[in-house]
């Protein structure tokens, strides 16, 4: 916005500095020209005054004189000619000059009796000469002519200078402008630059992130409605986060008292109402494992973006996950083995995550590997480094996934089986997943393994320590 401002100042000062300045040079350059005929005309009329007397008994004692004079003084070249267009005197005569210019246009035109001005071309000096050349005349007959030229070189030379100036004066009020509409452009983007900082904090999880209600009658107007949408918002988190500690009370204690009931009644039962209850207590544990997940994928969304993320030690992770898991896993005979997480120059690599996020995430894709092994089998965790990423993979040694199952299994309460080598569960857990990773801006993915199982792939912003 701020460019768009001084672009706009530029533009709008471009504009009137050309609209003014443009007819203020050409004014300028043809009064001057004009003005310049004036005293020239001026001047060969004078001239002709005080040589009537002497063209007309063919007298020239003192012209010469005369017009050196007013060259020296005034610098246009004089020449005067008799009634049959020979020079009487010639301020500045060539040395190749012709005796006569009656053959000459304005001189041949004075000899007629009329004024003569206008600009042309000189083959003998080669350069564009202003002229004006007047008769001397008396009672009626002509007696001969003045001519004055002036060349054009010096009043262009004039006309030039005063372009530079306007030039120079366009160029200060353009730099005065565009100083001016830096100051008015931070003026008025400075209160929007603060709403922005407020907006991306509180995108980034700062529930308490607020604008200044500053600057213009629209910003404060914009601030307030974003202060008020982020004081609802920040409301409906708490009421959320209120809800999850209160649902996790009041469905755990029921499902609780009714599995006591249910195993009190399986101890006395037999024959088929045993297996009725076998099959209640099943279906009990399939819908707390549901309330888990249910809990769970709340507080992930409630907690998405709410905790800073750091430099996570993956190598560290990994042997962390791996000794909490190795008990589970041995129950199985599975082994699960955490290769070094480094890089090609063996430094350990890092990436930005937040550990509570990313351990959760971890766990719930340790758990869909071991239930889809077979015993005996084994789980390999490692990470790798891509450029400014890393990725870290759980692999399993399961009967893998289908193209199709593997786009579908991070959608909500979707599953694809139960038993050996099939993800079961209560179609909850990888969506966690996917919802924490993204938390910390990263991504997962399932890709086939080259042992037939699933390779679960978290990709996070790689960091350096």
């Amino acid at each position: 916005m701020r460019r768009r401002i001084l672009l706009g100042f530029g533009t709008l000062t471009i504009f009137v500095l050309l609209v003014l300045e443009i007819p203020l040079g050409l004014t300028y350059a043809n009064r001057q020209r004009d003005q310049l005929s004036t005293e020239l005309q001026r001047d060969a009329f004078f001239i002709a005054s005080i040589t009537e007397d002497r063209l007309e008994v063919d007298r020239s004692t003192g012209l010469q004189t005369t017009i050196d004079r007013y060259e020296h003084r005034y610098g246009p070249r004089v020449v005067v000619v008799d009634r049959a267009g020979r020079v009487v005197a010639d301020s500045d005569p060539l040395p190749d000059a012709d005796s006569t210019m009656r053959s000459r246009p304005e001189i041949g035109r004075a000899l007629r009796g009329k004024v003569a001005t206008g600009r042309r071309y000189s083959s003998t000096l080669h350069t564009d000469l202003l002229y004006v050349a007047v008769p001397v005349a008396s009672g009626g007959k002509v007696h001969g002519a003045v001519r004055l030229t002036y060349p054009t070189s010096v009043l262009d030379r004039r006309v030039h200078r005063y372009w530079w100036n306007l030039a120079g004066v366009g160029a200060i009020s353009l730099f005065g402008a565009m100083l001016l509409g830096a100051l008015l452009a931070r003026s008025a983007t400075k209160p929007l630059r603060r709403v922005e900082e407020a907006t991306t904090r509180f995108g980034a999880g700062s529930l308490d992130g607020r604008a200044p209600v500053t600057g213009p009658a629209e910003v404060r107007a914009m601030a307030e409605t974003f202060n008020g949408m982020a004081d609802r918002l920040a409301g409906l988190i708490d009421a959320q986060e209120a809800f999850v500690a209160n649902a996790s009370h009041q469905l755990r204690t029921p499902l609780t008292a009714l599995r006591l009931r249910l195993e009190n009644l399986q101890s006395e039962a037999s024959g088929e109402a045993a297996e009725d209850a076998d099959a209640a207590l099943d279906e009990l544990a399939r819908m707390g494992r549901l309330v888990d997940g249910l809990l769970a994928l709340a507080r992930a969304d409630s907690a998405a973006g709410v905790a800073p993320t750091a430099a996570v030690d993956i190598d560290v992770l990994l042997a962390d996950r791996r000794a909490a898991w190795d008990p589970v896993a041995a129950e199985r005979g599975i082994q699960i083995v955490a290769e070094p997480a480094r890089d090609h120059d063996g430094v350990a690599l890092h990436a930005l995550a937040t550990a509570d996020r990313i351990d959760q995430a971890l766990d719930n894709l340790i758990t869909n590997a071991l239930d889809a092994s077979p015993d005996g089998a084994e789980v390999r965790l490692r990470a790798e480094a891509h450029g400014r990423e890393v990725t870290i993979h759980v692999v399993d040694s399961g009967r893998g996934l289908s193209e199709e199952d593997r786009r579908r299994a991070f959608d909500r309460f979707w599953r694809a089986g139960t038993g050996p080598g099939r993800l079961g569960g209560s179609g909850l857990g990888l969506p966690i997943v996917r919802t924490l990773v993204a938390a910390d801006g990263g991504h997962v993915e399932l890709r086939p393994s080259p042992a037939g199982g699933v390779d679960a792939v978290i990709t996070l912003h790689s960091t350096t320590r």
